[in-house]
């Protein structure tokens, strides 16, 4: 039955998570905060990732380097969609399932035939 729940509204302990994440991304300088904001459009749009994992790791890095005095832009470089790719890499993303079902589905109709 929670597997069913988990389906339909989501792993709640993934949620509490991300409303604690969420809370800590605003506490952090203005800049970061800019900087998170966008990160976190540009994953969601065009990584296709299933995880919050790399968002785990941004807000640790992000509260690291903000407490060390750094330039968000020293970590994140000019280009902040190479390093939202570079942070994503290897993590596991709903493409993936879509690749296996489409491969799935057209196995299965053509054995058919």
């Amino acid at each position: 039955m929670s597997n069913i729940l988990d389906k339909i509204i989501g792993d709640l302990d993934d949620k509490k998570e991300w409303r604690a994440m969420e809370k800590r991304a605003k506490a952090l300088p203005r800049d970061y905060q800019v900087v998170y904001e966008e990160i976190k459009k540009y994953m969601w749009k065009s990584t296709g990732i299933s995880t919050i994992d790399p968002f785990r790791t941004l807000i640790n890095l992000f509260e690291e380097s903000a407490a060390n005095g750094k330039d968000v832009l020293e970590i994140t470089g000019n280009d902040v969609a190479a390093f939202c790719d570079e942070l994503v890499r290897g993590e596991k993303t709903y493409f993936e399932d879509l690749r296996k079902k489409l491969n799935s589905n057209v196995a299965k109709k053509l054995k058919k035939q």
